[in-house]
């Protein structure tokens, strides 16, 4: 059990997809190779700073660096759908050698602008659920790269959950509509839901003001939780979140350790800086001449659990020692 500290990783179709292939040559001849990066959270958020940096570093690794024998052109959508898809039209048009999506709303706009770019995402929650790929083993078509969470993750997430408080009966989920993940996430909870004893309220949000008011309305009436999904929209307003939740006694459960870091009381689920560092694998692979039909789409190798033990105590919650036994971190 790691006790706070964490190791700190922030360092350093049409007409367009017709053209590709001869501008990429084109490009190749000239020595410098093109990647385009399309993200979902703002340019100057840590987190992004952190995967991002995981990525350039992992280019580094295997011969490739920011201009001198590659360049990147990447846009931070900032949690915006319409910048996303502005953006995505954008580097599109720019006719990259690969692509990397960095969530999957932008591997949506990406997928819906060129069918010939290599596409890697780094951050996926089921991608044949979401029509991306054909199989995990076998992708097929133009697109590969890390999925996020299984399926089954909203069960874990109930789990732990009610172990903290195991007189939850009623449960608010806030995801953002916009980002094309959410329904992976809510039909498994749904799924489980019943099993343990219970109700959803989902819960769509786009800003600050409305999860305020999600929060706030759902809040009213004793034996509430909340499950934070992933998505742009409340990885910007994580703060927000999660002083709301402390406000309204809510225990909540997140993502990512970020979450946890920022006053959340519990976190579970992948660590994304890894995925950005092997993604960048796949996009070496890529500028190499491999083709992304042929790159199967590979699964988070580790989960962490996050506690924040200062939050559990002002929620009024005792921790199992076993229960934080098992944690990956402990934030005291």
């Amino acid at each position: 059990m790691a006790i706070v500290g964490r190791r700190q990783f922030i360092s350093a179709l049409g007409s367009v997809a017709a053209t590709w292939p001869l501008v990429a040559h084109a490009q190749q001849v000239g020595g410098m190779r093109r990647i385009g990066v399309l993200g979902d959270i703002a340019a100057d958020d840590p987190e992004y700073q952190a995967r991002y940096a995981a990525f350039l570093q992992g280019l580094q690794e295997l011969g490739w660096t920011d201009g001198r024998n590659v360049r990147i052109d990447a846009r931070w959508a900032a949690g915006n759908a319409a910048d996303t898809r502005k953006y995505a039209v954008e580097l599109v048009a720019l006719a990259p050698d690969v692509l990397l999506a960095a969530a999957t709303n932008a591997a949506a706009a990406l997928r819906q602008n060129t069918f010939s770019i290599p596409i890697v995402f780094a951050q996926v929650p089921d991608p044949i659920e979401l029509g991306f790929v054909a199989s995990l083993a076998h992708p097929g078509g133009n697109i590969t790269g890390f999925t996020t969470f299984e399926p089954t993750i909203g069960g874990k997430w109930l789990q732990v959950l009610k172990e903290l408080s195991p007189g939850i009966n009623r449960v608010l989920l806030i995801f953002d509509p916009d980002n094309p993940s959410w329904i992976v996430y809510v039909r498994a909870l749904e799924a489980a839901a019943i099993s343990f004893g219970v109700r959803l309220s989902p819960a769509g949000i786009h800003d600050a003001s409305e999860i305020e008011r999600a929060i706030t309305t759902f809040a009213g009436e004793a034996n509430s939780g909340l499950i934070v999904l992933p998505g742009p929209v409340n990885t910007r307003h994580r703060d927000l979140i999660a002083g709301l939740a402390a406000q309204h006694r809510l225990a909540a459960i997140y993502p990512y350790r970020y979450f946890a870091a920022a006053g959340g009381l519990i976190s579970y689920g992948p660590d994304p800086i890894d995925l950005f560092r092997r993604a960048a694998s796949y996009v070496d692979r890529i500028l190499k001449g491999e083709k992304p039909s042929d790159l199967p789409v590979q699964q988070p190798t580790k989960y962490e659990l996050v506690v924040n033990l200062k939050t559990a105590k002002a929620l009024g919650l005792t921790i199992p020692q076993s229960f934080l036994a098992t944690a990956d971190e402990v934030i005291e």
